[in-house]
């Protein structure tokens, strides 16, 4: 979003203190809100992005994104993917993204034990099965803390 202000038959361009958010999956766009701040899970940590950050390319992991706009905070399990921020638009390319409120903790915790037991022979099983446990650890501590 850009604000101009048209004074003496100049164009004045300048940056609005906002975040245009837009989360998309394979299946589709799952969101698209102005924000005023971003957390992120980010695989090596997390990351907060607010209005005027410097471009960036990021690798997803697991876990919570925060996105806040006034008082409203919306939360939201992201499963890994990328991120991209330039000027104030951040694109979120994510394999799911899934609201917090719908999580149902009991479901998760069954495929986390079902993943648990998986016999992983090959380093591909052995990767499929770290990526189950992950995802299944990230939703259920995104589900304990609401």
């Amino acid at each position: 979003m850009i604000k101009q202000d048209l004074e003496d038959g100049v164009d004045v361009i300048s940056p609005v203190d906002i975040l245009e958010v837009t989360v998309v999956t394979p299946e589709a766009t799952v969101l698209k809100s102005p924000a005023q701040f971003l957390a992120l899970p980010l695989y090596d940590g997390e990351i907060g992005i607010a209005p005027g950050r410097a471009p960036l390319i990021g690798r997803l992991g697991y876990g919570e994104m925060r996105l806040t706009e006034g008082s409203k905070t919306l939360v939201y399990y992201i499963d890994g993917g990328f991120v991209e921020v330039a000027r104030n638009f951040v694109t979120v390319l994510t394999s799911r993204a899934i609201p917090a409120d719908k999580i149902d903790r009991a479901v998760v915790e069954e495929r986390l034990s079902a993943a648990q037991q998986k016999p992983a022979h090959t380093p591909e099983l052995l990767e499929i099965r770290d990526r189950a446990i992950a995802s299944a650890r990230g939703q259920l501590w995104v589900a304990r803390k609401r």
